[in-house]
């Protein structure tokens, strides 16, 4: 109790160090990333129409010289290409806040919805209803085949870094829910198998120990490649249809022992038996979890799978987000289907075709054009095994990845 309210007293002195923004208010934490605390944030002028910022987002901040995990976000959701399934960033700016500090902050989209974690706590541990699970699944794999085709690795996949927005149709079906893949602070850039096989054996791990994969656990990060992304995919999957972790109601050294012995070959993951449960859905959760990951599928072949194909025809063009004063009218408990793109396929290596892009989304993403060299970010130091990970500071060539200027106003 002692911890707990220390911790809420620091929150509350972080938000008046870090003051309200040039166009905006900050408002109460609604989350936690890999990078800190997350605001609500209100613009000053709501129905100001000369601005691209909506009238609610979401912000993370951060002191100059401790924001190298926004930046590294800032950088990377800049070249994802706007994809309508990553949480859209609508700028960055820097400010001296109450107390002088310089302040980093990084505007983002606000999920209404609340977050795949929040669905999930509310089924009471029944799961989600398989049909809902399907479009999720969907959805969160257009985002992660993005990142992916983009040569990124997200390295913190899990329901809690989900955001689910509200969107309105064409079709008169009233609000509809997709889901967004958000908290970019430790994906990092994609390596080769053959650049993998060279590098250093001392790589300290990303993510949450209950998403991570065996080849990562066995390595201490050398592998946590795209395939873990896939791994951390089927845990979300298996947490929507059953309510509860893969790991539930076992310890973490019990979680890191398992993962060694099926990622060093010797087994296999075992579910829990889940009865009412599809063929359909557990064939997928068997792509997800192969131990090596070279057996495992891709997002690409994920994409034509049964469970998360042929979830409906192409109805983009219908579709438009669900403004902020339509969203206060309406309840934020997702429950309806959504129309997706038509995949049709026949064979595991066919081209899916690829989700409109936003069009506005880019408009916006173009404020953050950053000349991005690609870094060969091989991690240096010694082995290290946590289970907080995500709160490791950044290696030495993580950190050249966000060694740029700030070419940012500063509002005083």
């Amino acid at each position: 109790m002692v911890s707990m309210k220390r911790t809420h007293e620091e929150f509350k002195i972080k938000k008046s160090v870090y003051g309200d923004g040039n166009k905006w208010f900050r408002g109460s934490i609604i989350g936690k990333s890999s990078s800190g605390p997350v605001y609500l944030a209100t613009l000053k002028k709501p129905k100001w129409r000369l601005t691209h910022l909506p009238v609610l987002m979401a912000v993370k901040s951060a002191e100059v010289s401790d924001s190298a995990l926004l930046q590294r976000e800032a950088i990377v959701l800049s070249n994802l290409h706007a994809c309508p399934y990553i949480y859209r960033c609508f700028g960055e700016e820097t400010m001296t806040g109450d107390r002088n500090p310089i302040i980093y902050n990084l505007l983002l989209e606000y999920g209404s919805g609340g977050t795949l974690a929040d669905l999930i706590k509310k089924s009471g541990g029944e799961g989600l209803p398989e049909s809902d699970v399907r479009r999720y699944t969907r959805h969160i794999l257009e985002g992660l085949d993005c990142v992916h085709s983009c040569g990124y690795v997200h390295r913190a996949l899990k329901p809690e870094n989900i955001i689910i927005v509200p969107i309105i149709t064409g079709t008169g079906t009233g609000t509809e829910y997709v889901a967004k893949i958000g908290d970019f602070g430790l994906a990092k850039r994609a390596k080769p198998m053959r650049k993998m096989m060279t590098m250093s054996k001392s790589c300290k791990l990303r993510g949450s120990l209950g998403y991570s994969s065996p080849e990562t656990v066995v390595d201490r990060g050398l592998q946590q490649e795209s395939p873990s992304d896939v791994w951390a995919l089927g845990m979300i999957v298996f947490e929507m249809l059953a309510g509860k972790s893969v790991w539930d109601g076992k310890q973490d050294s019990e979680v890191e022992d398992i993962l060694s012995e099926i990622g060093k070959g010797h087994g296999l993951l075992k579910l829990p038996n889940q009865s009412e449960v599809s063929e359909e859905a557990m064939d997928f959760l068997k792509g997800c979890f192969a131990g090596k990951a070279m057996d495992r599928l891709t997002t690409q072949m994920l994409l034509n799978h049964p469970f998360a194909a042929g979830l409906g025809e192409d109805s983009e063009d219908d579709e438009e987000e669900l403004s902020v004063e339509d969203s206060e009218e309406n309840d934020c408990s997702p429950s309806s289907s959504l129309s997706l793109s038509d995949y049709e396929s026949d064979d595991w290596n066919l081209r899916v075709k690829k989700p409109k892009v936003d069009e506005e989304a880019i408009s916006v993403c173009s404020l953050l054009s950053y000349e991005y060299n690609a870094v060969d970010d091989d991690e240096h130091g010694s082995s290290c095994v946590s289970y907080d990970w995500s709160n490791m500071p950044l290696e030495t060539e993580e950190l050249q990845e966000v060694d740029r200027p700030l070419s940012l106003s500063v509002c005083y």
